[in-house]
């Protein structure tokens, strides 16, 4: 893997138009892996499609071990603005897949951090950070996506935590998801991820507040493309955003539930909590 990269300055503001590039092959192995640990089979192979929402198994870095926060997570200040804030989560994104991406090719990534805002309301001071990446391969922009990064304050001990709002009613289609402390580690270690409250449970307890382990937001967004994808076989999804709402829990049952969308090429979907909460909300358009 390489990389070049642009520093901006420390003041978060001034990291609008920071750059990065890396490029890694698609490596098959990995793919196979995040099948497996899916449960799918068989497993996509060399030269066909990248299934969607997989391409966040690739061009993550793995830091140093002196090089990693507290939280599990690269410490900041390199491509990522270093707001001050402690937290930070992956909020949601849009995606738009402009060809296919062959597994097995040598990919290059190119993001920019498109805008940066602070704010301030009930939860203590936010800063929000968009970011932009194209994945091309064989000469060929196949993947454009806007990630949306929230870092926050940590919040209060004594305070409330919101019930999250009622997930939608009318579903056509529906399926069950029953994560466990392994599916969770083992795509984990198959993004890089560090963030210690998805596999560390006595830290996301203590120190960060949740009940248990929390599921991936990326996790819950891939099997929302891969559930939209079995929904409509014979059309290639073409769009896709997702906005995290609530957190889910290793051990507690979740579902993936869609309806067709306001015209005939989008669904619309969501997953929803065990009480019934929404915990992410999504769009999915297809190309005959």
């Amino acid at each position: 893997m390489t990389i070049q990269t642009a520093l901006g300055a420390e003041d978060p503001a001034r990291a609008i138009g920071r750059s990065e590039r890396r490029e890694e092959v698609i490596a098959p192995e990995r793919v196979a892996a995040l099948a497996a640990t899916l449960d799918l089979d068989p497993a996509p192979s060399a030269g066909e499609a990248l299934p969607p929402g997989w391409h966040w198994l690739f061009f993550t870095p793995f830091v140093r071990r002196r090089e990693i926060g507290a939280d599990g997570h690269p410490k900041l200040g390199g491509f990522l603005p270093d707001t001050g804030l402690p937290r930070r989560m992956w909020a949601g994104g849009r995606l738009s897949y402009h060809a296919p991406l062959p597994i097995g090719a040598r990919a290059e990534k190119h993001s920019e951090i498109l805008d940066v805002t602070a704010k301030s309301g009930r939860a203590g001071r936010l800063v929000f950070v968009t970011l932009r990446h194209r994945i091309s391969a064989e000469g060929r922009l196949c993947i454009e996506e806007e990630q949306d990064l929230v870092y926050r304050e940590p919040p209060a001990p004594d305070a409330s935590k919101a019930a999250p709002q009622p997930a939608p009613e009318g579903s056509v289609w529906s399926e069950e998801v029953r994560p466990d402390p392994v599916l969770l580690f083992r795509y984990s270690a198959l993004t890089s991820n560090g963030h210690r409250i998805h596999y560390d449970r006595p830290y996301a307890m203590h120190e960060e507040g949740y009940p248990g382990l929390v599921v991936h937001g990326p996790l819950i967004a891939t099997l929302l493309q891969n559930f939209a994808a079995t929904l409509r076989p014979e059309a290639r999804l073409a769009q896709f955003s997702f906005r995290g709402m609530a957190p889910l829990f290793a051990d507690q049952p979740f579902r993936l539930e869609a309806k067709p969308g306001g015209d005939a090429a989008v669904l619309d979907l969501w997953a929803r909590g065990p009480e019934g909460g929404l915990a992410m909300s999504a769009s999915a358009r297809f190309d005959a």
